[in-house]
């Protein structure tokens, strides 16, 4: 018999009322393992309202109160780590230490968060004029709503709550409906740990909950990650509606290879970077670019010998190096994808259709694909994949190779694998992405600084987590103060300027 998840409402597990759920597979095994309660637009905005109460007592607190709730919320977590992770592996299906990963990339922005103390400090200036002192001051927003995707149930939400919560603001949290269990328990943890009830509500559902949030007059900020054409929808639905938007859209990271690169380095890093989590990340490696023939024939040779080497196995298999994709119309999608290369001429060299695992055939494996000379004209090289699907484009020179990644409609991620620091410095300045790596496959940003794309990436103008994160769920108030000491007579009619 099948578990219902359920809201989770001013502390406490809430059953809906819609009457309407989503399926929760486990993709090891095919099977439906939950349902998840859907809610109406009138549950959301019962959430809402309550999270505005809430959140009054919450922004009066101390920014130091709030940073220890942070503190015990991130030993509590580490505390639950293992089960965590095992619980995030059995509705997404990466495998359990990518799953840590997960979760351990999501507290590292808690870290950052409980600094807040120090984040908030505004900026002062004495005697801007005669007897005039001016000061800022860095407010939360109110109440705010995160909608976070399948790929990391943990990290994201995290990337959401930390800022948010850090800065005084109320959360509604509308995580994905594919793996929802994980974020339910990472807001019981939150208010175990001291988290005012009301402050963080969970809100399951599909695109009516959705819209139940972005058309809420009381919501003022949204934060999104996702597909690039629901970031577009979300961005302009929340410029329709006034609110503030950080809309993270989908990916197409390339990873350049020159010839001084070192190979062995590069082709162990491409086999963790394209095929790890199954190829399930917005920045997962999908294609390589090898400058020069020699460089892409001894490429192309020696990923083809280990990527077919790769052990595909359940989330649980210690051994496994990825596991299942986190559905079947997912696995379907890509194998769509896969014979739309084969249809446009690209070379097939490693086929992962048709992938079973014996004892777990109704599982949504998929194994290794590679593809030679791909060319950009190509729809499957324009699009995201979003599986362990590995393109290769040739490239004649560096500035052909830089060329691809920065006329690409994403911009979110890049690499390039040298050994020559002149020429990743200029490839660094002058490619149109947002994160680039030097030597460096995924170059997710530490903590400390932020996560963003560009073009098709990213719909907004501030990124994830780091101060941009302070600064998108905090407004700014400036004060100009004076204390007269006589009589201002007629300059009370004249426009105050510094003089």
């Amino acid at each position: 018999m099948t578990r219902d998840i359920h809201h989770f409402l001013n502390g406490k597990t809430t059953v809906g009322t819609s009457g309407q759920f989503g399926d929760v597979y486990n993709p090891n095994t095919g099977a439906v393992q939950a349902r998840v309660q859907f809610a109406t637009t009138d549950e959301v905005a019962r959430a809402v309202a309550d999270a505005k109460t809430a959140q009054v007592k919450w922004a009066a607190m101390n920014p130091q109160r709030r940073a220890r709730v942070l503190m015990t919320y991130k030993s509590l977590v580490e505390a639950e780590m293992d089960s965590l992770a095992e619980l995030l592996s059995s509705e997404h299906g990466k495998v359990v230490a990518d799953s840590k990963g997960d979760l351990i990339r999501g507290l590292e922005v808690i870290e950052f968060a409980c600094g807040v103390p120090h984040l908030l400090k505004g900026e002062y200036t004495e005697s801007a004029g005669t007897g005039i002192d001016v000061y800022s001051m860095r407010q939360p927003l109110g109440v705010v709503a995160g909608i976070s995707p399948f790929n990391f149930p943990a990290m994201i939400p995290m990337w959401f709550m930390g800022m948010a919560l850090a800065t005084g603001n109320a959360m509604i949290l509308k995580p994905s409906e594919k793996d929802p269990s994980v974020p339910v328990r990472l807001a019981e943890l939150m208010v175990e740990a001291g988290l005012p009830e009301g402050v963080l509500q969970i809100v399951h559902g599909d695109k009516t909950a959705v819209d139940a949030l972005l058309h809420n007059d009381d919501i003022k900020a949204v934060s999104f990650v996702g597909s690039s054409n629901i970031a577009h929808y979300i961005a302009q639905t929340c410029a329709q509606q006034g609110k503030r938007f950080q809309a993270m859209g989908g990916a197409k990271n390339h990873g350049i290879i020159m010839p001084d690169a070192d190979m062995d380095q590069v082709v162990t890093d491409f086999l963790g970077a394209a095929f790890g989590s199954a190829g399930e990340r917005c920045m997962a490696l999908p294609v390589a670019v090898p400058v020069g023939q020699d460089t892409a024939d001894e490429f192309v040779g020696r990923i083809k010998e280990e990527a077919a080497k790769l052990r595909v196995g359940i989330s649980t298999d210690a051994d496994a190096h990825y596991g299942p994709v986190v559905s079947a119309a997912h696995r379907a999608s890509i194998e769509k994808w896969i014979q739309t290369g084969i249809d446009e001429g690209a070379d097939l060299l490693l086929d992962g259709r048709g992938f079973e695992l014996q004892g777990h055939e109704k599982g949504f494996f998929i194994g290794p694909t590679l593809f030679d000379n791909v060319k950009p004209s190509m729809t499957a090289y324009q699009e995201e994949i979003f599986g362990p699907v590995l393109q290769v484009v040739r490239a004649d020179s560096l500035d052909e190779a830089a060329h691809l990644p920065s006329e690409h409609q994403y911009g979110n991620g890049v690499a390039i694998f040298t050994r020559n620091g002149l020429a990743a410095r200029e490839f660094a300045s002058k490619v149109q992405v947002g994160m680039v790596g030097i030597n460096v496959p995924i170059p997710v940003p530490v903590a400390y600084h932020s996560f963003g794309g560009w073009k098709r990436s990213a719909f907004t103008d501030t990124n994830q987590y780091g101060t941009d994160g302070i600064r998108f769920f905090t407004k700014i108030k400036t004060v100009t103060q004076r204390w007269p000491t006589g009589d201002i007579g007629d300059q009370a009619f004249v426009i105050p300027t510094m003089n």
